[in-house]
């Protein structure tokens, strides 16, 4: 029996197990946020580019303009789900003259983003686990770019074997990933002001009100520069969508896990800040000189001494630690639905499904492998990995405006049909700010840390991912064997029946052959 669902006039094979039920969908989206041990890996940002004021009012401003990214997304996932997602919705609403090149660019955009993502959450891992060894040992522990490399290799790794398990393993345990990370952010928010020594404490003026640059730039680009950190933070929320043919009624499950995990990381992210602020003290450059390395780990020490601290950060890199295993798993599904259309190089290879665990174990080793090449930047120096944070970001927007931006600049010709998840009338408003929003951010993010810079501190983000682009549109207009002349768009993997639109709803056993077809009740299948 073959079973497929067909989205906008394109068929897919139902290849995957639908073992994530609505809860795990959100799980996926929400331990890839993974709140408490992101805003520790990138709490140094918003520390040096105004302190309080970039912590706290940076993060609500911020969260605001991502949860209409989020909602954005939300709509065509919920008209379209399907584990290509971005670069599909792209083709399907793009002008037939255009359609091509931009599913191209966005699935290249949005393959390169998820690779970054994976190798910025496990970096970010394995830094954690020296600031462990540092504070364990007083100190004396010495980290070196190569040191964290090695953990960080073996990070990737072990997060490649844990995604070749078989699809309802990887669903149940988004159930513990989400209960982990709320009761650690809970924890913080609650216990970490009650801990915090009398001395130690701000003020509400100070706590919300203090700004201070330890940079060159102007203040007001510092502030906005300080919004990389809750934009990678909420980030990377399109994994549900890559996870679509995996989840059960993914019409609705995966648009409102998009919004439910932007919408509840804001809200609690916001609550870490404001408490973090009140507790941090004055001595900000003395929280980034520390000898912990991590600004959060020197507050916690402050506030419980080593064996607290050492207590709270292990559960801080576990809670990494399931973040990087959640966006393998997303990163993988997008590389498989893109090399299932044949756009990825060594794409016969790569679209694979292993009989035994019914999983695209070859794309997760292309993955988890692209993400350790992609993190040997960090051994040039610590501005170059700082880079591939930047990047996951960057191209991950870029990957997300184009599809949005495509359904209303098309609309007239793309023939638009709603799913359950609709903004109504609100729709076009929302696109054009959280358009606009990523177009500007993404720019932003690629300007240097200082005014003052060489090659060591220099910010890699345009280069590399610059680079990358501009080599897959060469490739895409290659003489004789580029893209150009056979990429077609999402490709149809059966050739038994044709539906006249999309759908997503429930199967039903078409006649014939028994074999199962996504269509809705009141249209039959056309022989093709």
């Amino acid at each position: 029996m073959v079973i497929f669902e067909h989205t906008h006039r394109v068929q897919y094979k139902q290849e995957f197990q639908r073992a994530f039920t609505p809860l795990e969908v959100f799980g996926v989206a929400f331990s890839i946020v993974g709140l408490l041990p992101s805003i520790a890996s990138v709490l140094s940002s918003s520390i040096q580019n105004g302190a309080q004021v970039a912590m706290v009012w940076g993060w609500a401003v911020a969260s605001l303009f991502i949860l209409a990214v989020g909602m954005s997304m939300a709509e065509l996932a919920s008209a379209a789900p399907t584990s290509g997602g971005l670069y599909f919705w792209t083709h399907a609403y793009s002008s037939p003259k255009w359609r091509n090149l931009l599913a191209w660019i966005v699935g290249y955009a949005n393959t390169v983003g998820s690779i970054a993502s994976v190798a910025s959450i496990d970096w970010g891992a394995s830094v954690q686990v020296m600031t462990v060894a540092i504070i364990a040992t007083n100190g004396s522990f010495e980290t070196t770019h190569s040191k964290t490399f090695g953990v960080y290799a073996a990070v990737v790794l072990s997060h490649a074997i844990m995604c070749c398990f078989g699809t309802r393993v990887l669903a149940r345990l988004q159930n513990v990933y989400v209960a982990l990370n709320i009761l650690l952010c809970l924890a913080v928010i609650i216990t970490v002001p009650v801990a915090t020594p009398k001395e130690l404490k701000n003020t509400a003026s100070y706590a919300f009100g203090n700004f201070t640059n330890l940079y060159d730039w102007p203040n007001g680009f510092a502030f906005i520069s300080s919004l990389s950190a809750p934009v990678w933070t909420i980030g990377s929320f399109d994994s549900s969508v890559h996870i679509s043919e995996e989840a059960s009624n993914a019409a609705t499950a995966v648009p409102w896990a998009i919004v439910w995990a932007i919408s509840v990381a804001g809200i609690l992210g916001f609550a870490v800040n404001v408490s973090l602020a009140f507790c941090m003290g004055h001595d900000l450059e003395g929280l980034m000189n520390s000898d912990t390395g991590q600004p959060m780990a020197q507050i916690f020490f402050n506030s419980f001494g080593q064996k607290g601290t050492l207590t709270i950060w292990l559960f801080i890199i576990l809670a990494q630690y399931m973040m990087g295993s959640s966006m393998l798993l997303a990163a993988s599904r997008q590389t498989f639905a893109f090399s299932r259309d044949g756009a990825l190089p060594f794409s016969g290879w790569l679209y694979r499904m292993s009989s035994f665990t019914k999983t695209p174990v070859n794309t997760v080793w292309f993955t988890a492998t692209g993400s350790i090449l992609l993190g040997t930047l960090a051994l040039s120096g610590t501005q170059a990995i700082t880079a591939v944070f930047a990047i996951s970001i960057a191209a991950s927007y870029i990957a997300y405006s184009i599809p949005i931006a495509a359904r209303w600049i098309w609309r007239k010709e793309n023939g638009w049909s709603p799913g359950a998840f609709s903004l109504g009338s609100w729709s076009g408003l929302c696109a054009f700010v959280s358009v606009t929003w990523m177009g500007f951010t993404s720019i932003v993010f690629c300007f240097l840390t200082t005014k003052q810079t060489n090659a060591e501190d220099m910010n890699y983000t345009a280069v590399v991912l610059g680079g990358v682009l501009a080599l897959s549109i060469a490739w895409y207009y290659f003489p004789v064997c580029g893209g150009v002349h056979w990429f077609k768009g999402p490709v149809p993997n059966v050739d038994r029946y044709v539906a006249r639109e999309w759908v997503g709803v429930p199967l039903r056993v078409a006649p014939g052959d028994g074999e199962r077809v996504a269509i809705v009740d009141s249209i039959k299948p056309e022989r093709e």
